[in-house]
């Protein structure tokens, strides 16, 4: 049974940081990547803030956070981090981790097969 979890998400002010993690378990996929998402209050639409691939070789991000927020990954491949720097109100959202089966590193949501529970970000002015 595969297991995604997210952890590291709070209230901080603009122009502070904040580190997320994201732990996978029970994954038998050979190829695959990880990404987060986010989702906005009062959106439907699930943001792609950032993804890498099982060997930490690609990267991508979204054009939102390119320059501030930065996406890796221990030798032992797990957890994941987000890095996210220079927050803003526009960054507030739920971030939700997502794992896909895949050679590279998906925008598209709808790719995702697994998806935990997402943790909360909030940035205050």
């Amino acid at each position: 049974q595969v297991q995604v979890v997210e952890s590291g998400g709070g209230l901080v002010h603009t122009g502070d940081s904040l580190r997320l993690s994201c732990t996978v378990s029970g994954l038998t996929y050979m190829y695959y990547s990880i990404s987060w998402f986010r989702q906005a209050p009062g959106t439907w639409n699930r943001e792609f803030v950032a993804g890498i691939h099982w060997n930490g070789g690609t990267k991508n991000y979204g054009d939102s956070v390119k320059g501030r927020f930065i996406i890796s990954r221990d030798n032992a491949k797990n957890p994941v981090y987000l890095q996210m720097n220079s927050l803003n109100a526009e960054d507030t959202a739920v971030y939700y981790c997502a794992t896909s089966q895949s050679t590279g590193v998906s925008s598209d949501y709808s790719r995702y097969d697994y998806w935990g529970q997402g943790t909360q970000v909030t940035v205050s002015s």
